[in-house]
């Protein structure tokens, strides 16, 4: 062979090289929408390390809304998947979703391990006291809303007269009915609205501060978590006819797809069946975000690093 033709089958060589290399590397890239909630965008970002990290792959995040926009992103083909939709608040779901009754249009991909929670909160220093802080147990028998009638005079306030008070929802907007709900279960407590969002979380830290007792709503992702060490007073379960005399319903929170994606990219979407990210895990990351102000990836990868063990079992 001369070296003439040595040379071009070099050449030839090299050139389908390149020509092959951007569709392999297209192959390996995916568009995921970045949530409008902190702890949406922690979920993906965990799992976008590991697609980064172990998996070979690039992530591109778009800016976009939650909601009826991602389901249409999902079914075009435009995304590839989304992390962590909250049931109650995707309509969507019952007409592309076919484990919710859809079109199939949308994959669902498996639980995140994130499951929405809400209800009534008190400090633990209030049932088993706190020796540290000089906290004698104010009410050590609380344990579910038939309980609160007894300790009504410890939850008294300025708003509530000779009623215990209970700092309900912000915002009378988002319809949590704290008065109904209290009045239905025969508990004889007033219900507080501060508001705002920030008042409520600022009052409820005030009180931990100083020790003081009291009783609030909360939900579960959320920093508060982080922040103070809580415990549930229990409501009767979810129960829509008798609603709103009892529990809210919880929301088990899902990952969700491209149909194609179990096709073209199957250990992806194993990965994101595996998923197991825990209320408490994603609590103390929502807090380094939103109250210490931190840089988002680096809290993540901080997390990651300190806990390969745990993510390391999600791997297909």
């Amino acid at each position: 062979m001369s070296l003439k033709l040595k040379a071009v089958l070099v050449f030839a060589a090299f050139t389908l090289s390149l020509g092959s290399a951007p569709s392999v590397y297209a192959a390996k890239r995916l568009t995921s929408p970045d949530a409008d909630w902190t702890g949406g965008v922690v979920t993906c970002r965990v799992l976008k390390y590991i697609m980064t990290n172990e998996m070979g792959y690039k992530i591109k995040n778009v800016t976009m809304p939650s909601g009826p926009g991602v389901y249409e992103g999902l079914r075009a083909g435009d995304l590839d998947f989304a992390c962590e939709s909250w049931p109650s608040y995707s309509p969507s779901k019952d007409k592309y979703v076919e484990k919710f009754g859809g079109d199939g249009s949308v994959s669902y991909l498996g639980a995140t391990g994130i499951v929405g929670v809400s209800g009534y909160f008190v400090p633990r220093y209030m049932i088993e006291g706190d020796a540290s802080r000089g906290i004698s147990a104010s009410t050590p028998n609380l344990k579910t809303y038939k309980d609160l009638n007894q300790y009504g005079h410890i939850f008294k306030s300025m708003e509530s007269g000779d009623k215990g008070n209970l700092i309900g929802c912000p915002v009378a907007a988002w319809l949590c009915e704290d008065q109904k709900r209290l009045d239905m279960l025969g508990v004889d407590f007033h219900a507080q609205q501060m508001g705002s969002e920030t008042a409520h979380w600022a009052e409820i830290q005030a009180k931990y501060k100083r020790g003081e007792p009291f009783i609030a709503y909360a939900w579960a992702p959320h920093w508060i978590h982080a922040a103070l060490d809580l415990v549930e007073v229990e409501l009767p379960v979810y129960d829509e006819a008798k609603w709103p005399a009892t529990n809210w319903p919880q929301d088990v929170t899902f990952n969700y797809g491209n149909p194609d994606l179990e096709k073209n990219h199957p250990q992806v979407a194993q990965l994101l069946k595996n998923q197991n990210l825990t209320n408490s895990q994603q609590a103390k990351l929502i807090y380094e975000i939103d109250v210490k102000k931190r840089d988002l990836e680096e809290v993540v990868e901080e997390w990651m690093l300190a806990n390969k063990a745990i993510w390391s079992q999600w791997l297909p």
